[in-house]
């Protein structure tokens, strides 16, 4: 049976820690999707067409078939309408481990045919996070080790004054 791995995120922006979780996966999985979800009371600095670029340039050189989709309902869900049997998840911390774990249990009991995967995190990108970037960037500060040099670019282009 072929892997089909479902990437949920806000990808707001597309950061290394998502990278690395999805260079990992590109090691077991024959194809990922990459669901970038969306929410009603949020407003991304990226609309979803900028973020969709930006992970399929990250992405193109990546040796799996990927996809990029978007949705705004339960990720469990998504996954299941692209066809995923597995879900993949990056963990930083205990924090991340404690909460995803929970998500996986409910997952698995409204879609038990698909399983979540656990990814940890390389020590370069521990630390990274979204929002971190975010802070940084709109204070002008140098993002280029946390996020990939386009995206770096995108977000300078963002911010100028």
């Amino acid at each position: 049976m072929a892997c089909i791995g479902f990437y949920t995120g806000s990808f707001d922006p597309l950061t290394n820690g998502h990278l690395d979780v999805l260079r990992a996966a590109s090691g077991f999985c024959d194809r990922i999707v990459v669901g970038i979800g969306t929410h009603p009371g949020k407003a991304p600095m990226f609309s979803l067409e900028q973020r969709e670029a930006l992970i399929r340039a990250a992405m193109s050189d990546m040796n799996v078939a990927v996809d990029v989709v978007t949705f705004d309902g339960l990720a469990v869900e998504a996954a299941q309408k692209a066809g995923a049997n597995v879900i993949l998840r990056g963990l930083r911390d205990s924090t991340d481990f404690d909460y995803e774990m929970q998500m996986a249990g409910m997952n698995g009991t409204m879609a038990p045919t698909i399983r979540t995967i656990f990814l940890p995190a390389s020590p370069a990108v521990r630390h990274i996070t979204a929002t971190l970037v975010r802070q940084i960037a709109a204070l002008k500060g140098d993002v280029s080790a946390f996020v990939p040099s386009h995206v770096a670019q995108a977000l300078r282009d963002k911010f100028k004054s």
